[in-house]
């Protein structure tokens, strides 16, 4: 019998609990007879907001805490924003459900109403992510870059205080459209200047692998698409042995019955820009209702019907990967990783 109480786990920001309870909603609407609470977990990256994400530590900086509650059994469930887990989960761990995505870009904030182009030469930008720092120096090397951390509205606080040293700061769209704040965009920034990080604008919803009853509440929450495109995201992140701290991006999108995607690898002075695209077979079964929709997941993490297009999905992430480690990725990749702590 399908349990009739599903404990929620999530971090404690607007953000996050925003994405919790649009979980626990769609639930409710599902199973009417269900009862759904939120238990709110602190991360070790909620707790360190004094230093830049990449000097903070490697893999689960938002997940481990909230992974820990979900083997101890005090949660059924983790909501998290996808590009925060890790591509390699624990085997007793899987991602029972990847709703449909919203937005992937990233967007500029700009007090002024500067786009990017229009910035003035020397204008400082806000950014906790190395991979929007590299991309900002390799499109503009005359602009400049702050650590910004914090949640999504403090971060627009500082920026938009009458004294703020930033000209301008770069956030997740999907982020701002979550919590109504997306009049303060200035700009999405076109993916040929910032690609995303894999998985941006993602869900991921965790649950221990053998709780079947968890499984088949979340299993009317999947949206293939959407886990189809971001399986090739994450498994171009895992081949490259990368994580959210390295200068990574990518993006795959249907077209028709195509699966393109682009990957990047930048150094962080943006002085080296590797950029790899290629497309999953032309007898990819066509996605209903996918146009130009973007999708989302992680390898070995799989809970589908489609399988065969998740193979192929896979297989385009660790091909253009390869590519990458070939022009050499590996190296830089592995440089910067030295120079971290």
């Amino acid at each position: 019998m399908v349990s009739q109480k599903v404990v929620i786990g999530t971090r404690k920001s607007r953000l996050a609990d925003w994405q919790a309870e649009h979980v626990a909603a769609q639930l409710r609407t599902l199973h009417p007879k269900l009862e759904v609470s939120l238990r709110y977990v602190v991360t070790q990256g909620d707790r360190v907001t004094d230093k830049p994400l990449p000097e903070i530590g490697g893999k689960g900086l938002f997940t481990a805490e909230l992974e820990a509650e979900l083997s101890n059994g005090d949660i059924h469930l983790a909501v998290h924003s996808l590009k925060d887990l890790p591509t390699s989960l624990d085997p007793i761990f899987t991602i029972g459900a990847v709703p449909m995505r919203a937005s992937p870009y990233d967007a500029l904030l700009s007090r002024a109403g500067h786009r990017f182009a229009d910035l003035p030469s020397g204008a400082l930008i806000g950014t906790s992510s190395l991979r929007r720092v590299a991309q900002i120096k390799a499109a503009r090397p005359d602009l400049h870059t702050a650590m910004l951390r914090g949640n999504v509205p403090t971060r627009i606080d500082k920026a938009y205080l009458p004294d703020s040293p930033y000209d301008a700061i770069v956030l997740a769209q999907a982020g701002l459209d979550r919590l109504g704040l997306a009049d303060k965009i200035t700009e999405i920034l076109d993916p040929s200047l910032m690609l995303p990080a894999p998985a941006q604008g993602a869900l991921g919803i965790q649950c221990r692998a053998n709780d079947t009853d968890t499984l088949a509440l979340l299993a009317p929450l999947d949206y293939l698409p959407t886990r189809i495109a971001v399986e090739a995201e994450r498994a171009f992140l895992q081949a490259l042995d990368s994580g959210c701290r390295l200068p990574v991006a990518a993006l795959a999108q249907f077209d028709g019955n195509l699966l393109t995607m682009t990957g990047r690898v930048i150094s962080p002075d943006g002085d080296q820009v590797i950029n790899v695209r290629s497309w999953a077979g032309q007898d990819m079964a066509p996605v209903p209702g996918s146009g130009a929709s973007t999708g989302m997941d992680g390898k070995n993490s799989i809970r589908s019907d489609g399988g065969r297009e998740l193979e192929q999905a896979a297989e385009l992430g660790f091909r253009l990967a390869q590519s990458a480690l070939e022009q050499g990725a590996g190296a830089l990749l592995n440089a910067i990783e030295k120079r971290l702590p």
